[in-house]
């Protein structure tokens, strides 16, 4: 396994993962009782936040503005606006039966501890394992990641949108759903080889 370039990595395939249709953005109690039937069911979830940019120079971050949770097959968003929505996601990222796994978690958890009060458990920061089984240097990042296992080019035009605006665009939940979904999909290869 080794890292790719960046032109190798623009010359694969975009990644597909999951269409708008497998996404739920979870806004009130029944999208969180249809995401918690699901998520509890799962040995193991893809796991990333993404938070509202900093404009202003000493301008500190609210915290995560939004959780996203995937399965192989659906993706689930909890904006930390709605209380409902961050209950859910806090119970499954506190249940020690089911692994969280995702890209840079450090920051992710520090900010969700720090910022909402959310506890994480049983966690697998994809960078980390990606990192021991290239023998590389350094972490390797999602977009890296998703190149050397799954062979596809994870499109990161979303990436620095407001995440503070609401209700997020089509091209926002597709980006922050398949960031976690990748990361789901990477952990499953991993363990088949």
């Amino acid at each position: 396994m080794q890292r790719p370039t960046k032109e190798q990595i623009n010359q694969l395939p975009t990644y597909k993962g999951l269409a708008l249709a497998d996404i739920l953005v979870v806004e009130n109690e029944d999208d969180a009782a249809a995401a918690l039937a699901v998520l509890r069911q799962q040995v193991s979830v893809g796991y990333d936040t993404e938070s509202k940019p900093i404009f202003r120079k000493g301008e500190v971050s609210p915290g995560p503005t939004l959780i996203q949770l995937a399965t192989a097959t659906q993706g689930f968003l909890f904006p930390t606006r709605f209380p409902v929505a961050l209950e859910a996601a806090a119970e499954i990222l506190a249940n020690p039966q089911i692994q969280k796994v995702g890209f840079g978690l450090k920051d992710d958890n520090r900010e969700l501890r720090g910022k909402l009060g959310i506890s994480i458990v049983n966690t697998e920061d994809l960078a980390k394992t990606l990192k021991r089984l290239a023998s590389e240097k350094n972490d390797i990042g999602a977009r890296a990641g998703v190149a050397m296992v799954l062979h596809a080019r994870l499109g990161k035009g979303a990436q620095k949108s407001n995440w503070g605006a609401y209700p997020l665009s089509e091209s926002q939940i597709l980006y922050a759903a398949n960031d976690a979904h990748s990361a789901i999909c990477i952990h499953h290869k991993i363990k088949e080889l």
